[in-house]
Formats: structure tokens, sequence, C-alpha cells
């Protein structure tokens, strides 16, 4: 009897991964045209997940940047709520696994990991000082601090963005101000603003208070890029309003805070998805 799960362990067996008790996966409701209404709520017995693309979910599942996870064009258009129950005994921190095995049942998710090169910035240190007030460390810190509450939305007005245990970001007419974020944070987010990924080259630790000023004639057409980021459908006349646009005028508004944006190609990870369902099976 001593021996029958060491029979198993020397055969090669690997006990299952954790998965929710129970789950619900729906279509988000509409929202008006151009906006973007988005939470997240994870605690330790419960995650609550709303308007999120799938191209969203295997982001956070497989701790990837979406800009990083390759599919068809319906990935980060079609939103879904999800709310699941992590079983007792289980850590918070598993909810990741535990949303693997979702994504793998009720989107029948397939797909590969690969390596490709991309154009991106880099997001370093300028010559010009640096304007950053550092934060002070959050003492619930860790891989993953319950309770977790994520929120966030953007239109016309602007994007804000809450990040849950004090950290913060918001871009609304001319103005970027962010509270509590670390550089790989920064620069994650504000890839939704530029015309390729932002990687982190600064080799700054910790979390920082800073805000820098946008050129007025460049705050409307890094809006739009957020909003198709974001995957909201936006009519052809403010689609047209990026042409002759680029990412210069960040990295000179960045300048002022002490760092800028340099143009690199870089292999990064990506995920391609094979297959997926669009309308994921029942509950």
């Amino acid at each position: 009897m001593v021996l029958f799960p060491l029979v198993y362990l020397a055969a090669g067996y690997a006990a299952p991964s954790p998965e929710f008790e129970v789950a619900t996966v729906r279509p988000s409701a509409l929202e008006p045209q151009g906006q973007v209404q988005v939470g997240l709520h994870l605690d330790g017995a419960q995650v609550r997940i709303i308007s999120w693309t799938l191209r969203d979910y295997i982001g956070l599942a497989y701790r990837m940047r979406v800009s990083q996870v390759l599919g068809p064009d319906w990935m980060h258009l079609e939103r879904f709520d999800i709310a699941a129950k992590i079983p007792e005994g289980h850590k918070t921190d598993e909810f990741r696994q535990m949303l693997q095995a979702l994504l793998r049942e009720r989107f029948q998710l397939k797909f590969h990991k690969e390596q490709r090169e991309f154009p991106v910035y880099a997001l370093v240190q300028a010559k010009t000082p640096l304007k950053l007030t550092p934060a002070p460390p959050d003492p619930q810190a860790g891989d993953t601090p319950e309770p977790l509450d994520v929120a966030g939305g953007g239109s016309a007005a602007g994007v804000n963005v809450n990040l849950g245990h004090g950290s913060s970001w918001s871009f609304v007419p001319n103005r970027f101000e962010a509270k509590k974020l670390s550089m790989e944070v920064f620069a994650e987010n504000l890839e939704r603003f530029a015309d390729r990924p932002i990687v982190d080259k600064t080799g700054l630790k910790g979390q920082f208070d800073f805000g820098f000023d946008i050129n007025p004639e460049d705050y409307r057409p890094m809006l739009i890029r957020s909003a198709i980021a974001a995957g909201v459908l936006l009519p052809p006349q403010a689609l047209r309003l990026l042409d002759g646009s680029s990412s210069a005028s960040l990295s000179d508004a960045l300048e002022k805070i002490g760092l800028r944006l340099e143009a690199r190609k870089e292999p990064l990870d990506v995920i391609v998805v094979d297959s997926a369902s669009k309308m994921p099976t029942e509950n």
C-alpha cells in the first residue's frame, strides 16, 4: 500500500492541474458605441471578470501581454464575462492554472508558442533628469495579493485604469498621470498608445508616481490607438486621424521625465492560437 503512490510517480504520473469548482462563461452585455468598461475581482474564494476578450484571458492565464497573443480578429472584439469559484484548500495564485483549464474546456483553445522578431520601442533612461517619485512598497505585495480589484474604462473623454492596491493610471486630455507603477507595468500599458510594442529597458526597480503632458494635436491619435488596442470599433473618419501620426511625440513627452523610446528589433515570445471556439460551451 505504501508503494502504490510511488509506482505512479515512477510511471510518470502527474497530479491533475487545479480547476475551478464551478464556472460560468457568458457573452458580455453590449456597451455604448466607442466605450469599454472592464473589471476583475479576485479573492480566496472566487474570481469575477467582466467584459474581457479571449485574447485578454489568454494573456492573463499565461502571463503574456495581449500584443503577444496572435489569433483571429474576433479574439480581440468579442467580450465575455467569467464568474468562477476557487475550490477550498487551493491558493489564490493557482487561479491562472484554473483559468488555463477553463479556456481549454469551454473555448476549446489550442495554441503553440514560438519566438518572433518584432519592431519594438525600448523604454530607456534619457539624458534629461529623471523625474519619478518612488512610491512606498505595498506591504501586501506578492505573486497575487488578495483581494485584488482591477477596473478600467475608456471613451472619447479618456482612459482611466485602477490596477488595485493603490496602483493606477489615467490618460485624459493632454495628460498621462501614474500612481505606483513599475516601469515594466508602465511600458506594458503605454504601448496601447504607441504604434508598436514597448519593452522596459530602464533598469529601474520599484514603483513610481509621475506624470507628463501630451501635445494637444497628438492626444487624439494616441487615444484612437488605445481604442483599437481595446477592440473598439471606430468609424473610418476616426481611423483617418492616424494617417501620418507616429510615436515620436510620445518619446518627446517622456523626455520631460527622464525617459525616452528607442526604436529597435527584438525577439519576443508569442502565443499563436491554432484554434478556438467563438461560442464557449454551455455552463
